[in-house]
């Protein structure tokens, strides 16, 4: 009897033993199941992200070639500044509309990605009549001399340009604030902010690696002799062979997007009311949610707009200030091909900064829990003061004591000075991490117990962007002529902003580490 029922027991032993490894085995299979749909659904997060590099892309071209392109046009270097008006102008009135209007779209396709389409292809004509533009504007009366002689205005060719950049910054908005809301809704179920913010980042960064590369390479007009035309130029030419690359990369990110955003169908009676009143409401929409917000969201917009005073003459001038204050050149004239070198080398520049700033922004949500996002924000801002104070002083020694009229000095930069220049650009990268991450990630904290779509809340974050851009725009050009030191003046009050900005971080920002579920929010450039 004992033997049996020792038998016994040890079959009930080695039966339950079964049991305990079959249920580990199911907890393992369930274990990599879960594994699998997670790292599932976070590729189709970046993946369904990837409108946000194409856009960048041409961003990235945008920023770096078109001050300089302008003024081979003939636009005076004082009046730079205003053609980029449109982009505050842009921000403040498109993304307030076409947010209310994504929150409550009840298109077949979501509520964002009607949007995403319609700008993308406005973007694609905007960018193909800024590229031509040179050539619309011969056919409409232009100088008929050669590009390589040409040293006068062309001001139908500006005409046209300055259409095509409306028209651009126009649609980037349509696009940035749907596809930014877009991800707030997609990430703010499994993977959260500090995710959603990482992706972003990161096209961005592979955006912007992308098209500084486009804009530095001065092959195109080479690998592409149909660009060149008699009112277009090396330089031009190039510019036509990035800008349609740029159509290229944004089709297939579109396409890519659309596929793969996965999202739903609005349901009409969960749209408000009030929608009916379209625009108006729009804006009422926007002021109210102004009025209504918490006191420390203002502290966050405030600092947000100073942040944007200090980084705004850079994002304007930054090309062209290689191009002028560190390879001597001119837009037109003799020096215009050292000129042009010059934006070239800027381009890389902002190449290198690109890298950085891809680097930095998987710090960023590390570093903002262990330090805190307002001190996190507030060293950005040393950096960027620190930066702008040293490009000044760069500027000012390579232009001390400089003789326009040697010929001896058309041969190039001092190489000192030059990679000093490339490594202060590859330095605001790091500043620039923070930038396109911490703020939303704040604004999202701050607000997340407040209502209202993501998209109107994108509409009246970006009031703290366009309103320092469109004060710098207006400013920066009569500045610079009135000290006569091309881009030096708008650059030394960029980082005086940065300064009073670092400051104002530490004293008035309210605590907060990035770590809530609330959604992603982002502003416009």
């Amino acid at each position: 009897m004992e033997e049996g029922r020792s038998d016994a027991k040890e079959a009930s032993m080695a039966e339950l033993a079964a049991s305990l490894e079959k249920v580990r085995q199911i907890e393992g299979d369930g274990n990599n199941v879960d594994g699998k749909k997670k790292l599932w659904g976070l590729l189709r997060l970046f993946m369904a992200c990837m409108v946000s590099g194409g856009i960048q892309y041409g961003w990235a071209l945008q920023l770096s070639l078109l001050s300089p392109y302008s003024q081979t046009l003939g636009i005076p270097h004082q009046y730079v500044s205003l053609t980029w008006i449109c982009g505050p102008i842009a921000g403040f009135v498109v993304q307030p509309i076409v947010g209310y209007y994504s929150d409550r779209c009840t298109a077949r396709m979501g509520r964002r990605r009607p949007f995403i389409l319609v700008g993308c292809l406005i973007i694609c004509a905007s960018v193909l009549l800024i590229g031509f533009s040179a050539d619309i504007g011969r056919a409409l009366g232009d100088s008929k001399e050669h590009c390589s002689v040409s040293t006068g205005p062309r001001w139908a060719a500006a005409a046209v340009y300055i259409v095509g950049f409306w028209f651009l910054d126009f649609a980037n908005n349509t696009v940035q604030g749907p596809a930014r809301a877009m991800m707030a809704d997609l990430s703010a179920g499994n993977h959260g902010p500090n995710v959603g913010q990482a992706v972003f980042c990161l096209w961005m960064a592979i955006g912007n690696v992308l098209g500084y590369t486009a804009g530095a390479n001065g092959k195109w007009h080479e690998w592409f002799p149909w660009l060149k035309t008699s009112a277009c130029c090396d330089a031009c030419a190039n510019l036509k062979g990035a800008f349609l690359t740029a159509v290229i990369l944004i089709v297939i990110s579109m396409a890519v997007t659309m596929f793969l955003a996965g999202e739903k169908q609005l349901d009409k009676a969960d749209v408000q009311a009030s929608s009916g009143r379209g625009c108006i409401s729009a804006f009422g929409d926007l002021f109210k949610s102004l009025k209504n917000l918490p006191p420390s969201m203002f502290k966050v917009l405030a600092v947000t707009g100073i942040t944007w005073l200090a980084w705004f003459p850079f994002i304007q001038y930054d090309t062209d200030w290689m191009g002028r204050e560190i390879y001597h050149g001119m837009p037109q004239g003799p020096k215009s091909s050292i000129y042009d070198a010059g934006v070239r080398e800027g381009a890389i520049g902002l190449l290198l900064s690109s890298i950085t700033l891809g680097a930095t922004s998987f710090l960023i949500p590390k570093l903002c829990r262990k330090l805190t996002s307002k001190v996190v924000w507030s060293i950005s801002n040393f950096m960027v003061f620190g930066i702008m104070t040293a490009m000044v002083v760069v500027g000012l020694i390579s232009t001390k004591g400089y003789n326009a009229t040697l010929t001896a000095n058309l041969t190039g930069p001092d190489p000192k000075l030059k990679a000093i220049a490339l490594t202060l650009f590859a330095l605001i990268g790091i500043p620039q991490a923070v930038l396109f991450s911490v703020p939303w990630a704040v604004a999202s904290e701050v607000t997340t117990d407040e209502d209202g779509g993501q998209g109107l809340a994108i509409g009246v974050l970006n009031i703290a962007i366009v309103v320092p851009q469109l004060i710098i725009a207006l400013t920066a050009g009569p500045l610079d002529k009135a000290f006569g030191k091309d881009n030096t003046p708008a650059f030394g009050i960029g980082g005086a902003f940065a300064f009073i900005c670092a400051i104002l971080a530490l004293i008035v920002l309210p605590k907060t580490r990035g770590t809530s579920n609330a959604a992603v929010m982002a502003g416009g450039h």
